[in-house]
């Protein structure tokens, strides 16, 4: 990788946080770690109540601007509207980024100038051999990607790049319905814009498996609004369905695991499944 490659194009990273204390900080850290540092890294605070605002603030790097319009929709176009650079970088707020992640990102959008956006596949740190969920994603994305049905062309909120150029052109398009899957929302616009959307098993990185945190009565609706997303937009996506079933299907296992296993020891821990943690608020209402 030349130096000249790596200075064709500029990164932005932006990182949407509602009541992300216990997330953040790890994320930020790898943000600071990385081997290439991005032009800019923005995170959007959406009226939070715990320590996200302070956290964000002991990173000297860190932009922290004000979104008061609820919703993870709203912070993510108003960190989008607000980033410099050639690439915008959008992750969640539980990310942790891999030492190279932007470099690979720069590379990656330099090595295919024709895609708009493009995701890539996550391990979750959280449970245990996350190598091997990383490997699980990107055997099941690949698959589902390159099945060829419009319904396959998505973005994952927590590991994607988008061309400034694609962002201004779907914008003020974009929908803000409750229920929907703003990532899979935004890779329909760009598709119907007639602008390329992409996946690349070369940009990784890991998440939470927080998201079964949510309490048993959202599991149902979250696990269907990639379904919802695609239907309101006239598009029938079965794909969604049987993704949304197979959720259903895992959840239980995952939250029970998720609620053991201690990824600082590496052990499972019957004092952690004893903590009962609080339900994670939802940042789209």
């Amino acid at each position: 990788m030349t130096n000249k490659i790596l200075k064709a194009l500029t990164v932005s990273i932006v990182i949407p946080a509602y009541n992300e204390e216990g997330y953040l900080e790890a994320c930020l850290k790898a943000v600071a770690a990385q081997t290439v540092k991005p032009l800019e890294v923005i995170v959007v605070d959406n009226n939070s109540t715990d320590k996200t605002v302070a956290i964000a603030k002991r990173f000297s790097f860190v932009r922290l601007v004000k979104e008061k319009r609820q919703g993870v929709t709203y912070a993510r176009d108003r960190g989008f509207d607000l980033a410099t650079g050639d690439i915008i970088g959008r992750i969640d707020a539980d990310t942790v980024l891999p030492p190279d992640w932007v470099a690979t990102a720069m590379q990656l959008m330099t090595d295919r100038p024709h895609l708009a956006a493009v995701s890539g596949p996550t391990g979750f740190y959280d449970l245990p051999h996350p190598g091997m969920s990383l490997w699980l994603t990107k055997l099941i994305r690949t698959s589902l990607f390159y099945g060829g049905k419009k319904d396959s062309r998505y973005l994952f909120g927590s590991n994607m790049l988008i061309r400034q150029s694609a962002w201004r052109a779907v914008a003020k398009l974009v929908c803000h319905e409750s229920g929907l899957h703003e990532d899979n929302d935004l890779a329909i616009h760009l598709d119907k814009a007639g602008l390329e959307v992409g996946y690349s098993n070369r940009l990784t990185t890991n998440i939470s498996v927080r998201r079964t945190d949510v309490p048993p009565r959202d599991t149902l609706p979250y696990a269907f609004s990639e379904y919802r997303t695609y239907r309101h937009h006239g598009i029938l996506s079965f794909r969604a369905i049987i993704a949304g079933l197979v959720l259903l299907a895992i959840y239980p296992g995952l939250k029970l695991a998720h609620r053991a296993y201690d990824d600082k020891t590496g052990h499972y821990s019957w004092a952690k499944f004893q903590q009962r943690p609080p339900a994670r608020p939802h940042p789209q209402p």
